[in-house]
């Protein structure tokens, strides 16, 4: 690898600076013999070590919805670091944090009234489970320890998050350390019928008669909480079949199961309106959000909780601390700071209305590749979508993995999960750009074999 000069680093990178850095879900040896660095970013494009423009077709890691190297959002970690870089948050706390959860909490969906602040997803998923474990509790019911996830489903890295979550491969180094109390409900996608379905496949609601079956197995006095994403990003875009959501809400009141919704990835406008309990109509009683909360800017997660259950775990406590958990960095400063003028660029540039207009072209351009070499399916809601590829025997993600490198040689930055191209544009996207994604990821797939 030749010797490459960043812009912000104080000596030039070399083959050997590389090796020090483990990688997340990376093939690290592959990577670091032909590196991708990334060196700026701004509005809907990044630019490379070596001066490239690429084009952002993922919104970062479904992250940046406002798009990049936003000056407001700039402008205020800078000025709340130099203000107040840290505060701890145990007992004591700082105005910003209280500021953005009344922010938040302007446009959660009710009955979500209160707001706990984590760094990430996966701490946000961790604080949720406990938070559902703690109500039970208070509530004289102890007996309630099963979860109850989805295979496919992705809840991040922590030990809870991976319990819950149905990926094989985030599993299986793992499985005598999970939470032993787990169940999973079979995954939405592979019904024939729905495959190159525009918007919710119309088959599959009645999937989730799967919790009953649950309830007569283990007794719905066992079980406290469902978590699923409402749409599945991480696994390739698995949007919920017309009912899906609703019959999993009425099972679980029948039940007095908790719902638990994870919106790390479909939270802040993704789908053309604030979070998915909005565009389904459908409300949880706990929701995890991360990635858009601020505009990936500054890492941060959080767990929106209903009014029932924060009173009842306070009301429980028997004075001083009601809930022993916490991070070191919960409500950070500089991600309060991120988070508000993350939430006022979407409210003054009206980005989930842009985001719900723009849908039915972004719908129309990802589905014209329907017919192109290997696509056996395509699927999309909102501004998200996936073109899922007939896999090589034996090479499951091969496929997906030449298209990735062949798009980001060619200034498209798209994401692979198995066999699924997965696209989640900058809400900023202009039609321009939807119809260059398309033609670089249609030629990619021309060149494929």
């Amino acid at each position: 690898m030749a010797t490459t000069s960043l812009p912000h680093a104080s000596l030039p990178l070399t083959a050997a600076d590389l090796e020090a850095q483990w990688m997340p879900f990376t093939a690290n040896r592959a990577f670091k013999a032909t590196p991708r660095l990334m060196a700026s970013a701004k509005g809907m494009y990044y630019t490379d070590v070596d001066g490239n423009e690429i084009l952002d077709g993922t919104a970062g890691l479904w992250c940046v919805n406002a798009g990049h190297a936003r000056e407001p959002i700039v402008q205020a970690i800078a000025e709340a670091a130099g203000t107040l870089d840290y505060a701890p948050g145990f007992n004591l706390g700082h105005p910003l944090s209280f500021v953005f959860a009344n922010r938040l909490r302007e446009i959660t969906p009710a009955p979500l009234d209160h707001i706990f602040f984590a760094n990430s997803g996966s701490e946000a998923v961790d604080t949720a489970l406990k938070i559902a474990m703690a109500y039970w509790q208070a509530k004289g019911q102890p007996n309630r320890v099963r979860f109850v996830g989805r295979q496919r489903g992705y809840h991040g890295v922590g030990f809870g998050g991976i319990s819950v979550g149905g990926i094989a491969k985030n599993r299986e180094a793992y499985l005598s350390q999970l939470l032993p109390h787990v169940s999973h409900l079979p995954a939405t996608h592979g019904i024939p019928e729905n495959f190159f379905a525009r918007g919710q496949p119309t088959l599959g609601a009645s999937l989730a008669d799967a919790l009953e079956d649950l309830v007569a197995q283990h007794g719905a006095h066992t079980i406290a909480a469902v978590i699923v994403e409402p749409v599945a990003g991480s696994t390739g875009v698995l949007v919920p079949p017309v009912g899906y959501l609703e019959r999993l809400r009425t099972i679980c009141d029948r039940h007095g199961i908790l719902l638990i919704f994870d919106e790390v990835i479909t939270g802040f406008g993704r789908l053309g309106t604030p979070f998915a309990a909005d565009r389904f109509g459908v409300a949880p009683d706990l929701m995890t959000v991360a990635k858009g909360l601020t505009n990936g800017s500054v890492p941060m997660g959080a767990v929106f909780a209903t009014e029932a259950i924060y009173s009842a775990v306070l009301d429980a406590a028997e004075g001083g601390i009601e809930f022993f958990h916490g991070y070191t960095y919960s409500g950070h400063p500089l991600a309060c700071a991120a988070g508000l003028a993350t939430l006022k660029i979407y409210r003054d540039e009206a980005l989930f209305d842009r985001a719900r207009d723009l849908a039915p072209y972004w719908e129309d351009a990802l589905h014209s590749m329907k017919g192109m070499p290997h696509v056996v399916d395509i699927r999309n809601i909102g501004l998200v979508g996936g073109i899922e590829l007939e896999s090589r025997a034996g090479k499951v993600g091969a496929r997906a993995l030449e298209v990735h490198v062949d798009c980001f040689k060619r200034g498209l930055l798209t994401r692979f999960t198995g066999d699924t191209i997965a696209l989640s544009p900058p809400l900023i996207i202009e039609k321009s750009h939807i119809d260059r994604i398309v033609e670089t990821l249609g030629g990619a797939l021309k060149r494929l074999d």
